[in-house]
């Protein structure tokens, strides 16, 4: 079976360049109509120019495809929502939004200015933020959609220097399981992808034998299996090199204390068996964690809630 999206329109962000091009790329080969979004600014978000979409754009469309060109900076909600207006009368609707877009300012806690974080934020946070509320509602009338947030390990598992990008990007694991919960009656499936590849924003970190291991195109199948007809929801897929893998939030089973041991130092006593992963699950939502931990004490008590 061959993954296709024929008749369907994607808007891609931070489309120009890296990751961004190769999923514009990778959408329109397979049927896509694509909204190539991409600021145009350097690495740090200052600047701007249509260039780098434009270009992208003009690959797609000597390729067979069809695509158009968008400069807007997903940051400001006025522009999201009218890049996605201008899909829409374009091609009728938006089935598929790939939120990439991203910008870097890395510095040590220490060093980092409080603009630097606010406009990390703005960028990766909010503006994903933005893109998925400007196309949820036509996802909602239709009973269709399907979102590819981008997360990354930085966030997931901590990476020195970036404390606003890590921030940011763990927020997409949070965005992304309540858009998940709210959008399956309505058929909206929403994952994220945690990406590890050769881009700009990589180049300085990693030698030249990683990288060119570490082609943006090895993440693009993730990212389009994430937004197919038969993706999953809510769920983390890694990519990167050739390798792809889930990746999920665990809780150890606990260990539930009887009221006068709700000290400190209880805690500390019984901390090897409250961190003892052998039995560690993947909660499904908030209100699963509640229950556990109800029952865990209503046992404990041997009572019936």
């Amino acid at each position: 079976m061959s993954i296709r999206f024929d008749g369907r329109v994607a808007i891609v962000t931070g489309a120009g360049n890296g990751l961004g091009r190769a999923h514009a790329l990778g959408l329109a080969s397979r049927g896509a109509k694509v909204v190539v979004n991409d600021f145009g600014g350097a690495r740090d978000g200052s600047g701007g120019s249509l260039t780098a979409a434009e270009t992208v754009v003009e690959e797609i469309r000597a390729a067979g495809g069809i695509a158009i060109a968008d400069g807007t900076d997903v940051s400001n909600y006025e522009q999201v929502t009218a890049m996605v207006d201008r899909a829409v009368a374009e091609w009728g609707s938006v089935d598929l939004m790939c939120a990439n877009a991203g910008i870097l300012r890395d510095k040590s806690f220490a060093k980092m200015e409080l603009a630097d974080f606010a406009k990390v934020l703005d960028v990766h946070l909010t503006g994903t933020f933005y893109c998925c509320k400007a196309v949820w509602d036509g996802m909602r009338q239709r009973n269709y959609g399907r979102i590819a947030l981008t997360t990354s390990s930085s966030g997931l598992y901590g990476n020195f220097g970036q404390a606003n990008y890590g921030a940011a990007k763990t927020g997409m694991v949070g965005l992304m399981n309540v858009l998940a919960e709210e959008g399956r009656k309505t058929d909206i499936r929403v994952n994220t992808v945690s990406p590890t590849a050769a881009t700009r924003m990589t180049e300085e970190l990693l030698p030249p034998q990683a990288l060119a291991l570490m082609k943006p195109e090895a993440i693009t199948p993730a990212v389009l299996f994430l937004l197919s007809d038969n993706a999953p929801t809510k769920t983390i897929m890694g990519a990167g090199a050739g390798s792809f893998a889930v990746i999920k939030l665990l809780e150890s089973e606990g260990v539930n204390l009887a009221e006068s041991d709700w000290t400190p130092d209880a805690i500390a006593t019984h901390f090897a068996g409250i961190s003892d992963m052998s039995k560690a699950r993947a909660l499904e939502g908030a209100f699963q964690q509640t229950q556990k931990y109800v029952e865990q004490a209503a046992t404990r008590l041997g009572v019936k809630v």
